[in-house]
């Protein structure tokens, strides 16, 4: 079987998964479809929920000659979407609408209690009877699979089969990613990890730990490097990856050191004939 999520498909062969972060624009998607990121984050946290943008989105980010060459439907690219609700919000619409869109999965913000992430996987999971295996956590996701299906480029009944939460189903190409944004988050993390399968992947959310702290954005205060350490810790012992948000060319060598194993980065845009000219034309 061909595994169609480009990140699960890194995380679950143990090596370092690439992704980005993009608003639910075509433009962009369009710019990242021929990139050699392994996933793309659609930023619906910070920008405005745009459920027909994020449907475009979608549709610009994949690449007809590379599926062409391929020989198969694997996306070059995989769309995660991040939600704009808070864990204890609980917005299970937003996760059901993304998905029932076509993502690959969804990235919760501000998760800090068992509670928040049971839902944060049960509202990503559809139901099922209380006798069947790997029941808990408790599927609310609604049944409406046509788009999504059509997206993946399968039959309704194959995606049924394809859409479970990975790693609770070893098969799903679903990705639950939990942000771990402050001290409670930390604190319960452990209990998170133990008590809610499903959780495949965990992103320190460091601008927001770091307003928590006193130290806004200062992402090499002491204070914040022990909380990510600990993140690392309680992580690494049950063999759950943990994404960083904020790589660099200047720190991707200590993050890739740390242990961090899903590394998102931003690309950078040069403008060399704008600022060649501008030199010779005495505008530098």
């Amino acid at each position: 079987m061909t595994r169609l999520n480009g990140v699960i498909r890194a995380l679950e062969a143990g090596e370092h998964a690439f992704a980005s972060f993009a608003p639910p624009d075509p433009a962009a998607a369009l710019e990242f479809s021929t990139a050699k990121y392994d996933g793309l984050v659609f930023e619906m946290e910070h920008k405005p929920w745009d459920a027909v943008g994020l449907k475009d989105s979608l549709q610009y980010l994949l690449n007809r000659r590379q599926i062409a060459t391929a020989g198969d439907i694997t996306p070059a690219v995989t769309p995660l979407v991040r939600i704009p609700v808070n864990g204890a919000e609980k917005g299970q619409w937003h996760a059901k609408q993304a998905l029932d869109l076509g993502a690959y999965g969804i990235v919760w913000p501000h998760v800090s209690t068992v509670e928040e992430a049971y839902n944060a996987v049960a509202a990503c999971r559809y139901p099922r009877l209380p006798d069947a295996d790997r029941y808990e956590p408790a599927g609310v996701r609604g049944d409406s699979p046509a788009a999504a299906a059509r997206y993946w480029g399968l039959t309704n009944d194959e995606y049924y089969a394809r859409s479970g939460v990975w790693p609770l189903d070893p098969d799903g190409e679903i990705l639950v990613a939990l942000m771990i944004e402050d001290r409670l988050g930390i604190e319960n993390l452990p209990a998170i990890l133990d008590r809610v399968p499903g959780i495949g992947l965990v992103i320190i959310g460091e601008g927001d730990m770091s307003q928590e702290l006193g130290i806004p954005r200062q992402y090499e205060h002491p204070r914040l490097l022990e909380c990510k350490r600990r993140i690392l810790e309680i992580c690494g012992e049950r063999g759950v990856a943990v994404g960083h948000p904020h790589v660099t060319a200047g720190n991707v060598e200590q993050v890739v050191k740390d242990g961090y194993r899903f590394l998102m980065t931003m690309p950078v845009r040069s403008y060399p004939g704008l600022d060649r000219g501008r030199e010779l034309t005495g505008r530098a």
